[in-house]
């Protein structure tokens, strides 16, 4: 409804007083404040980019809010995702974030989906809402969020984040671009790390969900320049913002229908030669490796880190040597490798498991076997030594 009837839509006394610092704003106003009244936002997810602006959204004064996420409150999400709190660790990010919502502005209506976003089910949901907010992290998402709005003409409030830099523009809004002009194809699986593998400032998601937020008020209020067109770049370490331009691709293939997205980013065939792998690879648990560490002299066995320094730094198990998976992939750290097998047992482990079975694979191509820890460290914490921190 982003041309309401504005003669049907009224403010509450109370609701003059809560937006009077929008109201004395020539480009708002009493009509720009209705236009805000009678819109429908839904945002993808409540992580890092859902919590501020679902937050700022809902104090802004939009009508109708709908929120799609299927996971839970962890204690690592407290970091950044600042619509959620301790008490509500455990419990459904949706519920928490209308509850939030709710405090902040009881004039919001709040509908909640608590499942995976498909493509069996994007078009219904999407179809409902003026304005659609793209906070998820992951490719196959992305690609279904942009290709339900293309087709149904609905503006799509895109940001992504990592490390210390994040990204945000407009697409399909005003016949400008869409996502798949800015990444025709994605990136093979395991390419781009995610935010729980290469970290993330805390404050990073604030910034780009804060920007897009202030790009949704303007698409709802039809006032200044959006970013359609525009790639806004944010490098928080150098506090610096630059642009790039973005055109339509008059080539782009046509989006006719949802697809799989698992398939087309390639996650199903990673996953079976992942397991595949897997299954070729010698694994150990940690349990087994408690009792090689207890029961066998450490000349008979090389414990190998391939986390990065600083993870290092806040968790080990102990008597583990560092080589940073990094130093592995570039050749550095392959003849330190040797030098510390040197006829031992080698043993990799990482955080999770996955780093470890990547650098097994790369130096069984040089020639050097290895032993993955199943579940890495965590497990490790989880299950031998508690006082090993987790992150």
């Amino acid at each position: 409804m982003l041309n309401p009837n504005l003669d049907e839509i009224q403010l509450t006394k109370e609701e003059y007083e809560r937006y009077s610092r929008h109201l004395i704003l020539p480009e708002v106003g009493l009509d720009g404040q209705k236009r805000l009244k009678a819109a429908s936002v839904l945002c993808i997810g409540t992580g890092g980019l859902g919590s501020p602006l679902l937050l700022y959204l809902a104090a802004a004064g939009i009508g109708r809010i709908g929120i799609v996420d299927f996971d839970v409150v962890d204690h690592s999400n407290l970091q950044r995702q600042v619509i959620h709190g301790t008490s509500w660790v455990g419990k459904p990010k949706i519920e928490s974030g209308k509850n939030r919502i709710l405090e902040i502005n009881p004039y919001c209506q709040v509908d909640l989906y608590e499942t995976r976003l498909s493509s069996e089910n994007a078009l219904d949901i999407v179809k409902d809402y003026d304005v659609v907010v793209d906070g998820t992290d992951n490719f196959p998402t992305r690609y279904l969020v942009n290709d339900a709005c293309v087709l149904l003409n609905k503006p799509n409030v895109y940001g992504s984040i990592f490390r210390f830099e994040g990204q945000a523009t407009v697409f399909n809004y005003e016949g400008g671009p869409n996502y798949r002009d800015l990444y025709p194809e994605p990136p093979p699986p395991g390419l781009v790390p995610s935010c729980a593998e290469g970290g993330v400032l805390g404050i990073l998601p604030g910034v780009i969900g804060v920007i897009q937020a202030t790009e949704t008020v303007k698409i709802i209020l039809g006032t200044g320049n959006t970013l359609s067109g525009r790639l806004l770049l944010y490098d928080a370490l150098n506090m610096k913002f630059r642009e790039l331009k973005l055109r339509p691709n008059p080539e782009r293939p046509v989006i006719e229908k949802l697809i799989d997205y698992e398939m087309f980013c390639g996650i199903p065939q990673a996953k079976a030669a992942e397991a595949q792998a897997q299954a070729e690879m010698r694994e150990i648990t940690v349990h087994e490796l408690e009792r090689l560490m207890s029961g066998e002299s450490a000349d008979t066995y090389v414990l190998l880190d391939v986390r990065n320094p600083n993870e290092h730094q806040i968790a080990r198990i102990p008597g583990a040597v560092l080589v940073p998976l990094p130093d592995i992939e570039n050749g550095d750290g392959i003849d330190k490798v040797k030098e510390l097998a040197n006829g031992s047992k080698l043993i990799v482990h990482c955080k999770s498991g996955m780093r470890s079975a990547k650098a097994i694979g790369i130096l069984k191509q040089a020639g050097i076997e290895g032993t993955n820890v199943k579940g890495g460290i965590l497990a490790w914490s989880r299950e031998i030594d508690s006082s090993v921190p987790e992150y």
